[in-house]
């Protein structure tokens, strides 16, 4: 049977062959909610008497958004999860062990699996070839307590990948021109699935990234081979044993082939308000300077080790502009360990940088970074809404590691190139 990525996972999950189109009742391995939307989850289950899990190992409740928590009421919603987590046997992740989506392909995640999430960005899972996906909250309660959910298959588009990243050019880059190719809707209830020769050649934190923002195109999820890449990162973090290699069938259907030549891309930033406003250095230099009050690297998108190390480089033995913030926000307490091993954080600080605790920080608009009236951000995060960094008033933009560093050091929207 020719099937995409997407159909084989979901007929394992389905006790049956599928396609496109079918809706299915498939078991569900791995589940999240973090604290803004777990509370929602555990009251409903308590409402219907369904206080359980069906996985307790692979059922985990995430404090990564408030985390430490700015306030009373986000700090007694910590204290409901911690508390389902003591009855239920859930796994439950502290306030400072660092982000939902960094952490499960870190110790949860496998090729194979279908993982659902009481968040969007649940879709990074598929870096890893999981069919990882957000869902409501009391969707996701269900799954966890019953072990399984419904699904409509979705049709794939292949994005099909070529040639060679140029310098000051990455991943953020090649995913932020794809959504503003096809746009915020371009891929509504899609599976985008990668390959090519550019593919083969991604790490794993390269495709954690393209993965996590299949959503912001509208996609149900974001799907990566399961090849030696693949293998290579899970034996790095400890679970060789969780490798299995998938791949599409040579012959799969795809309603839609997308091509792409990253060689001839360059830096590209989105500007507010929404991801698909996309504009590359070459327009952005025939404009007046935006200038930048607030420069952020981590997040879900981007704070991995590779991240930090890419900022870091442009950044060394220089100092950030003066008038210019610049929050460092390491994806997990693994992620910060490293670099501190490594130095990279200390050349971050030696710059100006302030460094937060593992977690979404500034990313959700809750604490540690809100936006004041009228003032500008670079953010390598997923997503510029108004009032998503906190602030209605406030203006987000979006951009590769490089480019942040670059910005910070100018104050204003600047081509990492230029610095490298």
């Amino acid at each position: 049977m020719r099937q995409t990525l997407a159909e084989k996972i979901l007929s394992e999950h389905a006790g049956r062959a599928v396609r496109a189109g079918e809706f299915v009742i498939a078991s569900v391995d791995v589940c999240l909610v973090q604290d803004g939307t777990g509370p929602l989850a555990v009251r409903q289950l308590q409402k219907i008497e369904l206080e359980r899990v069906a996985h307790p190992d692979k059922t985990v409740l995430f404090l990564d958004h408030a985390a430490p928590s700015p306030r009373k009421e986000l700090s007694n919603d910590h204290v409901l999860l911690r508390r389902f987590a003591r009855k239920t046997g859930a796994v439950l992740s502290e306030v400072g062990d660092g982000v939902c989506h960094q952490i499960m392909p870190e110790g949860y995640l496998s090729p194979g699996d279908v993982h659902v999430g009481a968040d969007s960005h649940t879709c990074t899972g598929g870096g890893l070839c999981a069919f990882a996906t957000g869902m409501g909250s009391t969707d996701v309660a269900i799954a966890m307590a019953l072990g399984k959910t419904w699904f409509r298959v979705p049709e794939t588009f292949r994005i099909q990948v070529s040639g060679k990243f140029p310098d000051g050019v990455y991943p953020k880059d090649l995913v932020l021109h794809l959504i503003g190719m096809i746009g915020a809707d371009g891929a509504t209830y899609k599976s985008l699935e990668y390959g090519g020769e550019t593919v083969d050649a991604m790490n794993m934190s390269s495709r954690l990234t393209i993965a996590n923002m299949a959503v912001e195109a509208g996609a149900k999820v974001g799907l990566f081979p399961s090849d030696e890449v693949t293998r290579e990162y899970l034996q790095s973090v400890g679970r060789g044993d969780a490798f299995r290699p998938i791949s599409p069938d040579k012959d799969a259907e795809y309603e839609r082939v997308i091509k792409i030549d990253v060689s001839k891309l360059e830096p590209t930033v989105s500007f507010p308000h929404t991801v698909d406003n996309t504009k590359t250095m070459t327009q952005i230099r025939d404009m007046d300077p935006v200038k930048i009050d607030q420069v952020v690297i981590g997040t879900c998108t981007n704070g991995r080790l590779e991240d930090l190390q890419v900022a870091a480089a442009i950044l060394k033995g220089k100092k950030r502009d003066r008038d210019t913030r610049l929050l460092v926000a390491p994806a997990s307490r693994a992620v910060m360990t490293a670099a501190l091993k490594d130095g990279t954080l200390q050349t971050l600080i030696d710059s100006g940088a302030l460094i937060l605790p593992p977690g979404c920080g500034p990313c959700v608009g809750v604490h540690q970074g809100v936006l004041g009236d009228g003032e500008a951000c670079l953010t390598t995060q997923n997503r510029n809404f108004v009032g998503r960094m906190g602030n209605p008033q406030g203006f987000i933009y979006l951009g590769s590691p490089a480019t942040a560093a670059a910005t910070a050091l100018t104050g204003k929207l600047t081509d990492p190139r230029e610095v490298i």
